[in-house]
């Protein structure tokens, strides 16, 4: 059973929370638990909101986070960088075979298209990886080249139907 809650309790409560001390470090610190603490701190009408600090916490967290995955997107993309070029570079196979399972190697110009292959799919799920991370952006001039399309789009569609209606030249 509990130990009934006393006025030490509610003296030291009210004390350390003059302090600014948090219900987690106050539990500690008189030896009672975290929902104790709190039930003391309701009876005097004191409250552990720490609203700004923790907004402000949440942000710094979130900026650590959103950096941390700019940085593994980066290494992804070096990964992918290095497992392309072992596309077209010289490598050494090996395997165990024979009726003695000997280790024979055999040194290649380029990887076998099996390897080739894998090497692709890995270079490829890096690069898919490292964009879910961190999504490319359009740049400074996405947008001009959008209404350019846009436009040019639109003139060819019209030169379509120019053709189509060539004003009666033959005739008709």
């Amino acid at each position: 059973m509990a130990r009934p809650i006393d006025a030490k309790d509610r003296a030291a409560v009210k004390r350390l929370h003059k302090q600014g001390r948090t219900r987690n470090d106050i539990a500690r610190a008189i030896k009672r638990s975290p929902s104790t603490v709190s039930k003391i701190a309701a009876e005097l009408g004191l409250t552990f909101e720490r609203g700004a600090e923790v907004v402000a916490a949440t942000e710094a967290r979130r900026i650590d986070l959103a950096a941390r995955r700019v940085a593994l997107a980066e290494s992804l993309h070096q990964d992918a960088e290095k497992l392309r070029e072992q596309l077209w570079q010289p490598c050494t196979i090996g395997a165990f075979g024979g009726k003695d399972n000997v280790w024979s190697q055999t040194r290649l110009e380029q990887p076998t298209f099996a390897d080739q292959r894998n090497i692709l799919a890995a270079t490829g799920t890096a690069i898919q990886q490292s964009l879910k991370l961190q999504p490319a952006e359009g740049g400074e001039g996405a947008d001009q080249v959008r209404s350019m399309l846009g436009a040019l789009g639109e003139a060819l569609t019209q030169a379509a139907g120019d053709a189509d209606d060539d004003g009666g030249a033959d005739g008709g």
